[in-house]
């Protein structure tokens, strides 16, 4: 008996264990395709991706401008599909439809949209043994339809809602004209990568019964297109700009970012790894961002400061700061501030803290009697406490050509002479959009930008802070007034 349990026991034993692995392996194959056939449940968004979400819950129109492969597309995807099966994350903080959604996406051509839409929301076109594991979960895909005409292409996906009921999108392209974007109504359009003007305002169109959203996710290397425009210069309550550049990409090591940002040529560099319009001659300041930023520090007592302001109320009111290292003759700005619809009060409250012995340029407007009080708007200023320099801002000769100043700034940039500290975004985003139509300036969102020019013209009267506990003749007007 016992000879024969010893020869057994070495034919069972290798069996069972044959049989164990087998069964783990089934199961890690199991898991392993049932992680890959769920990638929503394990969407993480970075902060600019959520910033982008969060904005759907307050602004029909959204627009999410950034770099290439940063996320945009994967963000378009991930909300698409929550929207369309319901299945929205515990921390959602965008816009929630409590039942099934028609939804219309697509890109520039059949191909685009088929390789990048489609793909992030059902898995590898050519691979339909794959297809599932996109965004949208595989357990949620009911049907789907081919499109003629583009090989592995789909036409629309049929998506089964948390809610019972069956949510459905369909894939456009610009290519095939604002007529084949028309449907009766949607809940949703998204356009991944910029589209056409007449077929962005179709889009619009499908959602008007519906109230529903808009959203675009590209990378802006057409320019300043309508569709652009209607983003970044014309102010509106109902649309959202997001931009995400190479550094939130938190995908990428520092390492590999300067590799990245190496490997574009220069005239695409910003468009392609921070997302700014491409301009091309348009721009007024065609400099390389990089090359102009530089890190706040504390400014030297005896580099000489002035100011600048720019008027406005139903546009925008600006302002800057300038300090001049005079030594190495460089111009930083050092801080800026914009708000519309405010009055002088405040304006001043906002700006004196910037300085109660800061001198303040100004244009010729200011010379202008406000028609409430009969004053003029600079002397208006004065009374809140700002110095504000006695005439208006002009060269040393007397003249005041706006082409010269620009000219003047672009020649400092150029040679390494004008720099903006990286907390100064307002000059920042108002440099990346000044730009020319038809040889002419185009006088929208530069207000920050041309405060800085009365500043700069203004240069030569800056003056150094004071020391504390230096007597100061009192100024006309309390703390500030007329200077002379």
């Amino acid at each position: 008996m016992t000879n024969s349990l010893s020869v057994s026991e070495p034919s069972t034993q290798p069996s069972s264990l044959t049989s164990l692995l087998r069964e783990r392996a089934e199961l890690a194959e199991a898991l392993s395709k049932r992680l890959r056939t769920n990638q929503l449940r394990f969407y993480r968004p970075y902060a600019k991706q959520t910033e982008f979400h969060a904005a759907g819950k307050s602004h029909r129109e959204r627009l999410f401008k950034a770099g290439n492969q940063l996320g945009k597309t994967k963000a378009g995807a991930a909300e698409v599909a929550m929207h369309l099966t319901g299945r929205y994350s515990d921390d959602w903080a965008g816009y929630r439809f409590d039942r099934p959604v028609v939804v219309l996406a697509g890109s520039e051509s059949g191909e685009l949209t088929r390789d990048g839409v489609q793909r992030l929301l059902m898995g590898p076109p050519a691979q339909e043994e794959e297809w599932g594991t996109g965004e949208i979960p595989a357990e949620a895909i009911v049907d789907r339809t081919r499109r003629q005409g583009v090989p592995n292409a789909l036409d629309s996906i049929t998506v089964r809602h948390i809610s019972g009921g069956y949510s459905t999108v369909y894939f456009k392209s610009y290519d095939q004209g604002r007529t084949k974007w028309q449907a009766n109504t949607v809940d949703l359009v998204w356009f991944d990568e910029e589209p056409p003007e007449d077929v962005y305002f179709e889009g619009i169109t499908r959602t008007n019964a519906t109230g529903g959203l808009v959203m675009v996710t590209f990378t802006p290397l057409q320019g300043m297109s309508a569709v652009v425009a209607r983003f970044l210069l014309e102010d509106s309550p109902d649309r959202a700009v997001v931009t995400m550049t190479i550094d939130d990409a938190e995908h990428f090591t520092p390492e590999e970012r300067e590799k990245i940002v190496a490997s574009y040529p220069a005239h695409e560099r910003e468009a392609r790894t921070k997302g700014i319009p491409t301009l091309g001659s348009g721009l007024i300041f065609p400099v390389i961002e990089d090359e102009i930023i530089c890190e706040p520090f504390e400014v030297p007592k005896h580099w000489p400061q002035i100011g600048g302001l720019d008027f406005g109320y139903d546009h925008p009111f600006g302002a800057v700061r300038l300090a001049w290292d005079r030594d190495n003759d460089v111009v930083y700005v050092t801080s800026d501030y914009r708000k519309r619809e405010a009055t002088p009060i405040v304006h001043a409250a906002a700006l004196k803290p910037w300085g109660s012995w800061l001198i303040w340029a100004w244009p010729h407007d200011g010379l202008q009697h406000d028609k409430g009080s009969g004053d003029q708007l600079a002397k208006q200023y004065g009374e809140q406490g700002l110095n504000m320099w006695h005439e208006r801002a002009t060269f040393e000769d007397g003249t005041n050509g706006v082409e010269a100043g620009i000219i003047a700034i672009l020649d400092r940039m150029q040679t390494g002479r004008w720099k903006v500290f990286s907390t100064c975004q307002l000059w920042l985003e108002e440099r990346r959009l000044y730009h020319r139509k038809d040889g002419k300036i185009v006088k929208i969102r530069d207000d920050v930008i041309s405060a800085s020019r009365y500043a700069y013209m203004m240069l030569r009267f800056a003056k150094t802070e004071p020391e504390p506990r230096r007597k100061r003749r009192k100024a006309v007007g309390g703390t500030g007034g007329w200077m002379g």
